[in-house]
């Protein structure tokens, strides 16, 4: 994996367009790797991480879900061209091409491809030698200085800050006997700090 790495370092050094390519084990550990790998080469490149890496996860997700041929890897491509990040996610699986759909409300998976739509400027699917496919997302690139203020969602509202954890107490009511054999301690509630 390191020599990888590396080796996808030494190529970006001798090819005049930033680039970073890996090649990743088609499971979810590969998934969330290609999420950190990504985010670590946009601060490298001083650029925002956002939405790239949400791009970058979710075409790994479906790589690795979707795309999965047991014993293969996919592989991850971030190209800098200009003001645009090209991230692009091939795979294996090239009779599998993705579909958007449109799942019920109650339906727990099934939305990816609708957040890249969302997310990405341009994206789409092109075809490699077989059996692979590449799936593509644009966005256009950032000038790597960080947003003044708190935290903005995509549609521009401010999140609020993370509340602290809070501690809390049994609920007030008649004490109870403690049990035969205890200190007439009861045990703590989640979440909950004793002193």
């Amino acid at each position: 994996m390191n020599q990888e790495i590396a080796e996808g370092r030494a190529a970006e050094l001798a090819s005049p367009l930033p680039h970073f390519s890996v090649l990743l084990s088609s499971t979810p550990r590969g998934a969330r790797l290609a999420r950190l790998l990504t985010e670590a080469q946009l601060r490298r490149w001083a650029l925002p991480v956002e939405p790239a890496d949400l791009l970058v996860a979710e075409l790994a997700a479906n790589a690795a879900t979707h795309g999965r041929v047991p014993g293969r890897t996919f592989r991850l491509t971030l190209y800098l061209v200009g003001a645009t990040l090209r991230i692009e996610v091939t795979d294996t699986r090239g009779e599998r091409f993705p579909e958007i759909r449109h799942p019920g409300e109650a339906a727990e998976s099934g939305r990816g491809l609708l957040l890249v739509e969302a997310l990405a400027e341009r994206w789409g699917v092109r075809e490699e030698r077989f059996p692979r496919k590449t799936v593509w997302a644009e966005v256009t690139a950032g000038s790597g200085s960080k947003p003044a203020g708190p935290p903005q969602r995509h549609d521009g509202r401010r999140l609020s800050p993370r509340p602290p954890l809070a501690t809390t107490s049994p609920p007030p009511g008649p004490a109870r006997p403690a049990a035969p054999g205890t200190n007439g301690t009861t045990p703590a509630a989640p979440g909950t700090v004793r002193t």
